[in-house]
C-alpha cells in the first residue's frame, strides 16, 4: 500500500497501529495500520465480513483491540475517558435509535446522561443546522421519515460538538429524495464546520461520489488506501475483484 505520501499531506484524525481484534481465536481484524486525515471524507469500503464495522466502533472505544495502538487527535484512546472520547468522536448508525418522545426529548438525551439541560435555543439552533425548521423540535420522533430520523440523529451527535463523524452504511435504507438530502447535509457539515468524516459504505458510487479518501478493506486486513481515485482500478487482485463488483 502507498500510503507515505498521503500521510505527509494531512494530520491524522484517528491513526492506527498494528490493530488487530479477535473473538474466540477468530481474527476480525489483522494488523491494521493506516490513519484518517483530519477534515476529510475517508470512506471505508470493502466485502461484507470485512471488519468495516468493527474498526469503526473502535474509533470511539465502543470495542478495543486484542493488541496495537489507535490514537484520536494525538490522544491515545485508553487514556481518554469513553465521554471525553465519544465527545470527539461521535457515531451515527444505519438505523438511528429514536426514544419514544419528541424531538427535543431525543437531541436531549446525550446531555441528560450528563446531568445537563438542553436549552430551546440551542436545539433549535441544531436543527437548523440539519435542516430541519423549528416546528419538529415537538413533532413525535416516531413519526418521522427515515431521512428526517436520520437528521435528527445527527444533530443529537453534533451536541456534543464532535469534530469527527463515523457513519456506518447512514443511507443504505433511505429512498433515493431522502439519500440526497443526507449527502447534501454531509457536504454542508464538512465544508462549514471542517468536520473529519469516516464513512461506512457498499455503494460505490456513493464512496466516489462523496469521499475525498479511501480505506478499502477485505478479510479484516487494510489492503489499499489514499485518494478516492484507489476507487477507479487497483493492482491488488482482491480489491480488484471487489471494484468490479465480483464480491461484495
Amino acid at each position: 500500500m502507498d500510503s507515505e505520501q498521503n500521510k505527509s499531506l494531512y494530520e491524522p484524525a484517528i491513526h492506527f497501529q498494528n490493530v488487530s481484534f479477535e473473538i474466540a481465536g477468530n481474527k476480525i481484524l489483522e494488523n491494521i495500520t493506516g490513519s484518517f486525515p483530519t477534515g476529510q471524507i475517508t470512506v471505508l469500503v470493502g466485502p461484507s465480513g470485512a471488519g468495516k464495522t468493527t474498526l469503526l466502533k473502535m474509533c470511539n472505544g465502543l470495542l478495543s483491540p486484542t493488541s496495537g495502538d489507535i490514537t484520536v487527535q494525538g490522544r491515545a484512546i485508553h487514556d481518554m475517558s469513553p465521554i471525553d472520547l465519544r465527545r470527539k468522536a461521535g457515531m451515527v448508525l444505519q438505523n438511528s435509535p429514536m426514544i419514544a418522545g419528541s424531538v427535543y426529548d431525543n437531541l436531549a438525551l446525550p446531555l441528560r446522561l450528563q446531568d445537563k439541560k438542553l436549552s430551546k435555543e440551542k436545539a433549535l439552533d441544531i436543527l437548523d443546522q440539519v435542516g430541519l425548521e423549528a416546528e419538529y423540535l415537538e413533532r413525535d420522533s416516531q413519526n418521522l421519515s427515515g431521512g428526517q430520523q436520520q437528521k435528527v440523529s445527527i444533530a443529537r451527535t453534533l451536541l456534543n460538538e464532535s469534530k469527527i463523524l463515523l457513519m456506518d452504511e447512514i443511507t443504505s435504507s433511505l429512498d433515493p429524495s431522502s439519500l440526497n438530502e443526507v449527502e447534501d447535509l454531509i457536504r454542508d457539515l464538512h465544508e462549514k464546520h471542517e468536520i473529519t468524516v469516516i464513512w461506512i459504505t457498499h455503494n460505490l458510487e456513493q464512496a466516489k461520489r462523496m469521499g475525498q479518501y479511501a480505506w478499502i478493506m477485505v478479510d479484516g486486513k487494510l489492503v489499499d488506501a489514499g485518494e478516492i481515485s484507489v476507487l477507479d482500478h487497483s493492482d491488488i487482485p482482491s480489491v480488484n475483484r471487489f471494484l468490479k463488483g465480483e464480491f461484495t
